[in-house]
């Protein structure tokens, strides 16, 4: 395999891609603990961490495409729908006759967890395949985006593999966002492919305890010294109401405060951190400046309930900078 990138490719050599779960999600109105009671619920939305993400970078006028599947029902009218109108390639995602869309039920607990209750294994998420269609789209990306969920569903992991090895042939880069759920960890191929996109990411996105797990160790200047040992070019760690941190070889640390904003629904904030940092960067913005606007991008989503509903433009982030204070 060609020696890695050691940062991200820059956008003319192709799209950015990513590989996994497309749901719709149906959030409760309560806040309490799962859904062993009836409840009012809200939605449907768009939404799967990697739906979520690619959305974003082609919401900042990045080149983007997914490789997914959904079900041909309206939940997955309503996904397609929502990522061709933001401008992305959805070309790869297989419209299954067989199987349902897949869906995630969320509850908010008081202090601010989430319960889920998923259905991908039984729906077209789980059925993700290497297609022609996604074949050809990846022959010609420039970057793939990993997603820890997608890691779960079988298929996707060989797409993601072999995506890996075909971008990076060309002179691509690859991210990874842990993004490692309890309720999708059911077989240890799981993290054995975890372990394989690690080794082989240029950009790691961890938040918070992730970046111990992803480097064994739970002091975290020593976690993200040996992370940099092994080869990934940045790390960008996720704090939250912290704010961020990016760490390399070349350059010193930065660290960007948070937004101070009110929370109306965290769920695909991450998300939309992520792409910004990476389509910034792919644009050829600097670490610090892209880091900011990744913040702003995580923050001004948690305003707005549904977690593609505050995805943002270049020209909605800069005002939101603009107005919006610091913690």
């Amino acid at each position: 395999m060609p020696s890695r990138p050691r940062t991200v490719a820059p956008e003319t050599l192709g799209p950015t891609i990513t590989i996994g779960e497309i749901l719709v999600e149906i959030m409760a109105t309560t806040v309490g603990a799962g859904f062993l009671e009836p409840q009012s619920l809200t939605g449907p939305y768009p939404s799967g961490a990697p739906a979520i993400f690619i959305d974003q970078v082609a919401r900042l006028d990045g080149a983007a495409g997914i490789i997914a599947g959904v079900g041909n029902d309206d939940f997955g009218r309503l996904n397609v729908e929502r990522l061709r109108r933001d401008g992305v390639d959805v070309s790869a995602i297989a419209i299954s006759a067989d199987w349902p869309t897949g869906s995630a039920f969320v509850r908010y607990r008081q202090d601010g967890a989430r319960d889920f209750v998923f259905n991908i294994a039984r729906s077209a998420a789980g059925q993700i395949a290497l297609t022609p269609a996604a074949e050809t789209l990846v022959q010609r990306a420039g970057h793939v985006h990993v997603m820890g969920t997608a890691l779960s569903i079988p298929g996707a992991r060989e797409v993601v593999l072999y995506a890996i090895e075909t971008v990076r042939a060309r002179g691509g880069s690859v991210s990874l966002d842990p993004n490692l759920r309890k309720e999708l960890l059911t077989d240890g191929d799981a993290l054995k492919s975890f372990d394989k996109v690690l080794a082989a990411a240029d950009l790691l996105l961890p938040s918070g305890d992730e970046l111990f797990t992803a480097a064994g160790i739970t002091d975290e200047a020593s976690a993200v010294a040996r992370l940099l040992e092994r080869g990934i070019g940045e790390i960008v760690l996720k704090r939250g109401e912290q704010g961020a941190s990016f760490f390399t070889h070349d350059l010193a640390r930065v660290n960007c405060a948070a937004f101070a904003v009110d929370e109306i629904d965290p769920t695909g904030a991450g998300d939309c951190f992520g792409a910004t940092y990476l389509t910034c960067r792919r644009k050829g913005m600097a670490p610090g400046a892209a880091l900011l606007h990744a913040n702003a991008a995580g923050a001004r989503n948690v305003t707005r309930l549904g977690p593609m509903e505050g995805v943002s433009t270049l020209a909605e982030l800069t005002a939101f900078i603009a107005e919006t204070p610091r913690r």
